[in-house]
């Protein structure tokens, strides 16, 4: 007995045994499916784009961002994935030749201030903390969906920032500064909180290069229009705006976006390449050794348009002749039967009582209530009030019936009462050579019902 025992024991230890190398398995392929389930794939895109200038000799600021916004939203991202911050109003501006006009080419040949311009943040909205509040998600429960930025960890999301800048600064509204420190830190923030898949950055600014030194997030990628030292400069020069249109930088970034479509397989190479000295100036750098990508691999629409994602297959799906059109159980009789019932918000409006109950008329003779004696004239006047102007205002004269209506009508002086007439029909003007101060009307009553 005690050997079957230990006998019993040694085998169940030995098939412990043998199962610790399956249940460590399983443990592991659980952690690869929940590793797999937190690996990002890109699924949306959105849009940050701040101007961070006012006053009207930075008009061409306004127009960088609002050219960026003309380009995105044509290569397909909403206006609902877009966050759009512009520091002062252009288009209202006294100053402005072309009232609610913004031009981005000279000769005013391209308004990108259009009908369906959607501002999220303007004028002293417009501020350091603001900006960062919507990369980090660290905004107020008040504040409307518009001006979120609801990403995740499969979001390509594009910066895009304009403005004066500095060494490692860019100002916001002459008022105060982000430093490229703090823009880093955010961007980490963000990666913690995986509120972004990739994340390409653009700024059109002095020493721009500068703003994305202190990067150190993962799948960054970094445009900027000038090394530090460098000045960025103006171009459209227009005399009847008085200003400049445009940066040199953003104008030639948005000639060469002019010619992408949705389909097209253009890549970011491409765009390290639009603005060289020649045509900038100043020299453009770019930063990608945070991304993990090649920038030949990346196309330009992973984040300037809309994530469509086609598969071609060559596989041939044959149909079964056989396979019925699924019906709805809805019925046309069940369809009728409810379109017959009384609708139920109706219950709770007055129109309810007035269309389905018989209410008691309290002074009122049955004579007045038969359509075939309720024929007459209808004086009218504006009423003083609802009732009263009822009340007293009208007169009703038609022999027989006339007699019983001035006593309804007293009845609604002393009751207070309301009169609903429904289906009349009026012709006007039927009477003439009467008192002008009167309007007359023939009037045919089918039905009249009074309510307390």
């Amino acid at each position: 007995m005690v050997d079957t025992c230990f006998l019993s024991r040694g085998l169940t230890t030995l098939a412990g045994l043998l199962l610790l190398p399956f249940g460590s398995l399983a443990a592991s392929q659980i952690e690869d499916q929940a590793e797999q389930f937190f690996r990002s794939g890109h699924t949306n895109n959105w849009a940050v784009l701040v101007c961070t200038s006012r006053f009207w000799f930075n008009y061409r600021h306004v127009a960088n961002t609002l050219s960026v916004y003309r380009s995105v939203k044509r290569l397909g991202i909403p206006d609902s994935h877009i966050v759009l911050m512009l520091a002062d109003d252009m288009a209202c501006n006294p100053r402005n030749p072309k009232p609610a006009t913004v031009y981005s080419h000279k000769n005013m040949e391209l308004n990108v201030y259009g009908d369906d311009v959607e501002v999220d943040y303007r004028s002293y909205e417009v501020t350091v903390e603001n900006f960062l509040r919507v990369l980090t998600g660290r905004i107020p429960s008040s504040t409307p969906r518009s001006k979120r930025l609801l990403s995740d960890d499969r979001s390509n999301i594009l910066i895009y920032m304009t403005g004066h800048g500095g060494n490692g600064f860019l100002k916001f509204q002459d008022s105060e500064e982000i430093t490229n420190i703090e823009l880093a830190d955010a961007f980490e923030q963000m990666w913690q909180k995986r509120r972004y898949n990739e994340l390409l950055f653009i700024i059109d600014t002095c020493q721009g290069a500068s703003m994305y030194e202190r990067f150190y997030s993962p799948n960054i990628m970094a445009l900027a229009s000038s090394q530090v030292g460098e000045d960025s400069l103006s171009h459209q020069p227009d005399p009847a705006v008085g200003v400049h249109l445009m940066d040199r930088y953003t104008f030639y970034v948005l000639e060469f976006l002019e010619e992408i479509n949705p389909a097209s397989q253009t890549n970011m190479n491409d765009l390290f390449q639009v603005c060289p000295r020649s045509l900038c100036v100043s020299t453009p750098g770019h930063r990608t050794d945070l991304f993990q990508r090649d920038p030949k691999n990346v196309l330009i629409t992973d984040f300037f348009g809309s994530v469509r994602k086609v598969e071609i297959t060559t596989e041939t799906i044959s149909l079964q002749p056989d396979s019925g059109v699924v019906e709805s159980s809805y019925k046309k009789d069940q369809m009728v039967e409810e379109l017959m019932e009384p609708l139920k918000y109706a219950e709770q409006l007055p129109v309810a009582q007035i269309i389905h109950q018989n209410l008691p008329r309290p002074g009122i003779e049955p004579v007045f209530l038969f359509p075939a004696l309720a024929g007459g004239f209808l004086t009218t006047r504006p009423p003083e009030t609802k009732v009263e102007g009822l009340a007293s205002s009208w007169g009703f004269y038609s022999g027989i019936v006339g007699t019983h209506y001035h006593g309804f009508l007293q009845n609604l002086r002393n009751q207070a009462y309301e009169v609903h007439f429904l289906n009349v029909v009026m012709y006007e003007d039927c009477m003439k050579g009467y008192n002008t101060e009167y309007k007359f009307m023939s009037i045919y009553f089918q039905k009249c019902i009074v309510l307390v």
